[in-house]
């Protein structure tokens, strides 16, 4: 009854902390392809290729559903794997929709034409490979109108939150807000568009001032996971223990786990 959970590196474990907590019977393997981390600024197939690789592995785990936790792979990926490449007795999904959901106030099921929304001003925060698909732009346009959306490509922070540097990525995020800020000065929600960046919500938000309202995904992906189990218990996988798999060092990832989440996490060599 196991269900995967894949990153490029540590930022997913925001969205396994938060899925745990709300399905504390259910196992969870972790993967996290540190080896080839960070995604944002890999081509679309190079992406492809590692994403698809990493789902593998978590189905010989018995993991036959996975979540990418992981906004590029989710950006750059996911269609063309869903598309292509996903057998019919297995499952990969996304982060994208219910932060979706969350911000137009509509289900993922709801077709109905675009309407007018509460938010206006929309600062994204996101990698460079997240930020070029324009998914989040494309799918908020199925649903919403008058939105504006200010996209800011955040070089670096994931690069320092994998080496440990909270330091240089709290920099980081100061310098991407006040960028961002130059071009959209009142935002009035932003969204946190790459499951790393949880680990500094902190940050952006003291960035961004109390005023704007901060959309980070784990919480939704987690009440969404919840939802669509109870729809298709068929996908909960046969693995049945609890793990985290690295396809790099497992003890340097080990350490920076534990740093970043304030709890003793022991990973195994993919």
């Amino acid at each position: 009854m196991a269900v995967g959970v894949f990153d490029s590196g540590l930022g997913g474990l925001t969205v396994l902390d938060a899925a745990a907590q709300r399905l504390p019977d259910v196992p969870f393997v972790y993967l996290g392809d540190n080896a080839h981390a960070p995604y944002g600024v890999r081509t679309a197939d190079d992406i492809f290729n590692l994403t698809c690789a990493a789902v593998e592995r978590l189905w010989a785990e018995g993991c036959d559903l996975v979540i990418l936790a992981c906004n590029t792979a989710s950006a750059a990926a996911l269609k063309r794997m869903q598309e292509t490449w996903v057998p019919k007795d297995k499952r990969v999904l996304g982060v994208f929709v219910p932060l979706i959901e969350a911000l137009t106030e509509r289900q993922w099921g709801d077709n109905s034409p675009p309407r007018e929304v509460a938010v206006k001003h929309v600062a994204l925060f996101a990698t460079p490979a997240t930020v070029a698909s324009r998914a989040f732009q494309r799918e908020l346009a199925f649903r919403a109108i008058g939105v504006d959306v200010e996209a800011q490509p955040c070089g670096g922070v994931v690069d320092a939150i994998e080496q440990g540097d909270e330091i240089l990525a709290e920099a980081l995020v100061r310098s991407h807000v006040e960028a961002l800020k130059r071009r959209m000065p009142q935002p009035e929600a932003a969204i946190l568009g790459c499951t790393h960046y949880p680990l500094m919500a902190a940050a952006f938000q003291e960035a961004l001032g109390p005023g704007v309202k901060v959309y980070s995904q784990a919480n939704l992906v987690a009440e969404s996971l919840a939802d669509y189990l109870t729809r298709r218990p068929e996908f909960l996988g046969p693995g049945q223990q609890s793990k985290f798999l690295t396809t790099g060092d497992a003890k340097s990832v080990s350490s920076k786990a534990t740093q970043f989440l304030r709890r003793q996490i022991t990973f195994e060599k993919a």
